[in-house]
């Protein structure tokens, strides 16, 4: 047992190092997966443009082989996504946990917002954000600056919201070769905002994972620095309380 950041003293927390190994692991992989993702992809719109300049000059073979790299890629993409998310879900319930016994002044979402809140319509702008601010808040003393927790964040939304616009111009809206070259492209920079928004996932995971394990490991604290704590009183009784 230990004291939280706000002198009160919770309940046991529970180890975090080894869901954040995973985490991280799932998010590294998630990011190699990427810069694949996009090698291919400018490989692929470098053909493309050389068909829209001489549909003759490439082969029928290295565009099947393209299209079929590009598909490939982006499947891969989505598992190792799916895998990823799952270690850093797993990472955020052990941490929430953790934070509600250190929390004094509660939090703001339900357990089950920790899932909803990524899934659902418009609310995924703001709730997974407030989850980790509240955990942030928990585990640190008043104050503590939470600019990465922002910064990755930020990164996040604009990445999430550049691979939406670029999938529905690929998958959902008829376009040209051009257009096929730019969106293309356009994938690659939005896995490149996506690499910065691991990093900074990743800053944001192995914080609060020191943070929660410091805690963790450190032996209670005497009430008042230099003092043994106090030994407990005797039950009154009766007698006692005559005599006084």
């Amino acid at each position: 047992m230990h004291l939280s950041p706000y002198g009160h003293q919770p309940r046991q927390l529970r180890p975090v190092g080894g869901l954040a190994i995973f985490a991280i692991a799932g998010v590294a992989g998630d990011s190699l997966v990427g810069v694949a993702s996009a090698g291919i992809n400018l490989w692929y719109a470098w053909l493309v443009d050389r068909m829209a300049s001489d549909f003759n000059s490439v082969p029928e073979a290295a565009m099947r082989t393209g299209e079929l790299l590009v598909l490939g890629s982006g499947a891969a993409r989505i598992f190792i996504f799916l895998v990823a998310a799952a270690g850093f879900l797993a990472w955020l319930f052990r941490v929430r946990t953790n934070a509600v016994s250190l929390s004094l002044t509660g939090h703001r979402h339900g357990r089950s917002w920790l899932i909803a809140g990524w899934v659902m319509p418009i609310s995924w702008f703001w709730i997974p954000k407030q989850i980790v601010d509240d955990i942030w808040r928990a585990s640190t003393p008043p104050g503590s600056a939470k600019g990465l927790i922002n910064a990755w964040w930020a990164a996040w939304l604009t990445a999430w919201v550049m691979a939406k616009v670029t999938w529905g111009r690929l998958y959902l809206f008829p376009i040209d070769l051009e257009g096929i070259a730019f969106a293309l492209r356009l994938e690659v920079v939005g896995i490149g905002l996506m690499l910065i928004a691991a990093v900074l996932a990743i800053g944001v995971i192995r914080k609060i994972t020191a943070v929660q394990e410091t805690l963790r490991s450190t032996p209670p604290a005497d009430p008042v620095p230099g003092k043994p704590p106090p030994t407990p009183s005797t039950p009154s009784t009766p007698e006692s309380a005559a005599a006084s």
